[in-house]
């Protein structure tokens, strides 16, 4: 999978990784990728909400060692 985009939100808590990430899909271009690192456990729930809540789709979402790696493609 290619992603043009990365957004490393490790160490930061609610709602910083959704208002970082509000404004990285903003700069992007329709269709492209971003892959979003995080910690928070709470990003489980509030990334694939965002996604259905602003119609992009959530590609990927897996926990490596306590971390949390999500791949969204832009609506």
């Amino acid at each position: 999978m290619e992603y043009k985009h990365t957004l490393d939100t490790l160490g930061l808590y609610c709602p910083e990784p959704i208002m970082m990430l509000h404004s990285k899909v903003a700069e992007m271009a329709e269709g492209e990728l971003v892959q979003i690192l995080a910690s928070d456990p709470a990003t489980q729930r509030d990334i694939p909400k965002f996604c259905q809540f602003l119609g992009h789709q959530l590609v990927s979402q897996e926990e490596v060692d306590q971390k949390f790696i999500y791949v969204i493609k832009k609506a």
